[in-house]
C-alpha cells in the first residue's frame, strides 16, 4: 500500500483559497474592492491577523493589489507563480538589474500619468516608511519601502509594467532583508525617496529618472 502525504494547510491558506474561488467566479470582480477586514473576518469566521495573512499572501500571487489608506483591490483572476519561480532562480545581479530597467520605466510614465489618488498613495507609504525607519522597525520599513515604489508602479497607466514590477518587488524585499541588519540606509535614502516623489508631483520626468537612478544605484 503506497503511503501518501497529507498536505496540511494553515488557516490564512484556507482563506486565501475560498477568496481566490470568489475571484475566479466573479463574485469579486477585477478591479472591485475588497471588503474591509472585519467584514471578511466575520464572512470567514476567523481573526485579523488570518484575514492579513490571507491578504498578503494573494497580493504576493498577483490576485490582490493594496494601496495604502484606500483599500484592497482585485488585480488579476491569474496567479503569477510561473513567474515568480523563474524570478525565484535569479541572483542578486540579475534581480536587481531588471528592477533598474523596469523602474526607470515606470517612472518616466509615473510622471506623466501619476494622478492626485496615486500621489497619496505615495505620499502615506512614504510617511510610514520614515516613520519605521526612525522606529528602527526593519521589516515594517521595508514593507513601506516596497509600498511606495509599488504605488508609483500602480500609477504608470500600463498594467502588465506594474505587475512585473509588483512580482520582482517581493523578490527584492527578501534580499533587502537580507543585506540590511538595520534601517540606517533606509533613513538615509529617505530625503532621495521625497524627492523622488516631488520629481513625480511636477512631472519632472528627466528629475524623476535621475533621483530613481541614485536610488537604486547607492550614489
Amino acid at each position: 500500500m503506497r503511503n501518501e502525504a497529507i498536505i496540511r494547510r494553515s488557516l490564512a491558506e484556507e482563506v486565501a483559497t475560498a477568496i481566490e474561488e470568489k475571484i475566479k467566479s466573479g463574485e469579486f470582480p477585477i478591479d472591485s474592492k475588497l471588503p474591509t477586514e472585519p467584514e471578511l473576518m466575520k464572512q470567514f469566521a476567523v481573526g485579523r491577523s488570518t484575514i492579513r495573512e490571507a491578504v498578503k499572501y494573494l497580493s504576493q500571487s498577483g490576485y490582490l493589489h493594496v494601496q495604502q489608506g484606500l483599500g484592497t483591490f482585485v488585480k488579476s483572476v491569474r496567479d503569477n507563480r510561473v513567474l515568480d519561480a523563474k524570478i525565484e532562480k535569479g541572483n542578486f545581479n540579475e534581480i536587481f538589474e531588471v528592477r533598474h530597467i523596469l523602474e526607470l520605466k515606470i517612472i518616466e510614465k509615473a510622471s506623466i500619468n501619476r494622478s492626485q489618488r496615486d500621489l497619496k498613495a505615495m505620499e502615506r507609504a512614504l510617511k510610514d516608511r520614515a516613520e519605521y525607519a526612525k522606529s528602527g522597525n526593519l521589516s515594517a520599513c521595508v514593507d513601506a519601502d516596497i509600498a511606495f515604489h509599488t504605488a508609483i508602479a500602480a500609477s504608470c497607466a500600463n498594467n502588465i509594467l506594474a505587475e512585473l514590477y509588483t512580482t520582482l518587488s517581493l523578490h527584492v524585499n527578501k534580499f533587502f532583508m537580507e543585506i540590511y541588519k538595520d534601517t540606517t540606509a533606509l533613513s538615509q535614502s529617505q530625503k532621495q525617496h521625497e524627492e523622488l516623489m516631488e520629481a513625480i508631483k511636477d512631472k519632472d520626468v528627466e528629475r524623476a529618472k535621475q533621483i530613481a537612478d541614485r536610488i537604486i544605484l547607492h550614489k
